[in-house]
């Protein structure tokens, strides 16, 4: 996509397929379909423009009985496993989280084939009966007995050179002739321009779904393409290759999603590699980073905020100290930020302090409460987390104006800080609202067992919505390693 803006001001927007590495041979009555594209213009700025594509995606892009459904919150076992698992494990980790009202187990990377590392088994998915003795049904019927739903991890655009796939069908993935491969994470990317590999997969996939009770798949795709050479084609089609490979793609997610439409899909690219509107065609929400740290998250999720809806973005509370990072952060803080997400667990929870189980159910219990106003409501940015280095701040608001949730993380702590002062956004001027809800989160409120310090406001108050617009509010100052807020407002009259 270029755009332009003339010495005369006019602006020249054009779209349409990348031309590096781009061709393709139009014979004679053949037809060719461009990518659709979506454009909105907004007159009155950033937020609104924003907005109108969330209600746009959320409306006529996301698909299937889950489209408008609140997504179950999930603990995934990656941070707090990786390969190293057996049934045992997952259902110790399953047993707390049930405990703590997490509704879904999802099994991660390493179930299937001699996976025990990234070099192998990528390809061949068929269960690994060493680390999960029966297969998976025994596992998945445990997971039932707590009451939980249970969720798969997969990579099917990927192979491993030491796989049984790759050494029955070494064509079938991208590679360069006469050349040793590039690989990354030790993976090639499998030929989805081919409708023989597009057939293999909804077959593999297909059969785990029919067999086994599978409520949701997790779909990674974890490295970029390259070596993009194809030898089912001759040389003077290679640059089709591209393309055939995204319709290959598509092809292949339309048959499982409307094949096992009461699946949850969700999308993940090494993170956000995917993020885009036509995968959201398919799966409902993308897994939004592989950046797990809250901190970090803060920017990624304000990115990705500017033109994907909430409703959309992969976001757990993970391990601490983080993984990516090595930063810790309170444990309710993580919760504040993935709950503007579709919100999870990626850790163990079974080695949390007392106080932070009890932190993990309350965490569930609020966003159950608020989920249709983060879901569906109005979603503002308050700071520019590259502009304001004290804290961010951001906002969801119902379209009716009849409540709202201000979220905020203190990022960098100050001795004498400026108050914090925020106006909200997208209330109704003559109503009247009261603070139903107000959590202040950090080391200094830990002595009260959690309970907010209500300094200069508290729960009960009342305000006019002018007053909350303009005006404003002044929060008390937060001390301590990342504390965080939220406040919920809801209109009385």
């Amino acid at each position: 996509m270029d755009v332009e803006r003339s010495q005369t001001g006019l602006v020249r927007v054009v779209s349409g397929i990348q031309e590096e590495r781009f061709a393709w041979n139009l014979k004679p009555g053949e037809t060719f379909d461009t990518p659709e594209v979506i454009l909105s213009f907004a007159a009155e700025g950033l937020t609104p423009l924003s907005q109108q594509y969330h209600r746009f995606l959320r409306r006529n892009i996301c698909r299937g009985p889950w489209k408008d459904k609140r997504r179950p919150v999930l603990i995934n076992n990656w941070e707090a496993t990786y390969f190293d698992f057996n049934t045992e494990k997952i259902v110790k980790i399953a047993e707390k989280a049930a405990s703590l009202g997490v509704e879904m187990m999802v099994l991660d990377d390493g179930w299937f084939g001699t996976r025990n590392d990234d070099n192998q088994g990528l390809g061949d998915w068929i269960v690994n009966c060493e680390k999960l003795p029966g297969g998976l049904d025994p596992l998945i019927e445990q997971i039932h007995a707590l009451g939980m739903k249970f969720g798969l991890w997969i990579e099917p655009e990927m192979v491993n050179e030491n796989s049984r796939l790759y050494r029955t069908h070494p064509d079938w993935a991208l590679t360069l002739p006469g050349r040793k491969p590039a690989m990354g994470r030790n993976q090639l990317v499998l030929d989805l321009s081919r409708p023989e590999v597009v057939d293999y997969l909804t077959e593999a996939i297909g059969k785990l779904l029919r067999e086994h009770h599978i409520e949701y798949i997790k779909w990674d795709m974890n490295r970029s393409m390259s070596d993009v050479y194809s030898r089912a084609f001759p040389a003077e089609q290679q640059g089709e290759i591209m393309h055939r490979y995204m319709l290959g793609v598509y092809a292949l997610a339309e048959r499982l999603t409307q094949g096992f439409p009461e699946v949850l899909f969700e999308g993940c690219a090494g993170g956000g590699g995917r993020f885009d509107a036509g995968m959201l065609c398919y799966y409902p929400q993308i897994w939004c980073s592989d950046d797990t740290d809250a901190i970090e998250r803060l920017t990624i999720q304000h990115g990705t905020s500017f033109g994907y809806p909430v409703c959309t973005m992969g976001a757990h509370v993970s391990a601490c100290p983080n993984h990516q990072t090595g930063r810790t952060t309170p444990i309710d803080t993580r919760a504040v930020v993935a709950m503007s997400g579709t919100f999870g667990y990626e850790l163990d929870l079974g080695k949390l302090k007392r106080t932070e189980c009890t932190a993990v159910k309350n965490q569930i219990k609020r966003f159950k409460r608020l989920n249709d106003l983060i879901r569906t409501g109005d979603y503002y940015r308050l700071t520019d987390p590259a502009e304001n280095a004290y804290f961010t701040a951001w906002q969801f608001a119902a379209e009716d104006g009849s409540e709202a949730l201000l979220n905020l993380v203190v990022t960098h702590p100050q001795a004498n800080p400026l108050p914090i002062h925020l106006c909200f956004r997208g209330l109704e001027e003559d109503a009247v609202y009261e603070l139903d809800g107000i959590d202040y989160f950090g080391s200094q409120y830990d002595r009260d067992g959690g309970k907010a310090i209500e300094d200069g406001i508290h729960k009960g108050m009342r305000f006019s919505g002018s007053t909350l617009l303009y005006a404003g509010l002044v929060l008390p100052q937060l001390f301590g390693d990342y504390p965080s807020v939220q406040l919920h407002l809801t209109r009385k009259g």
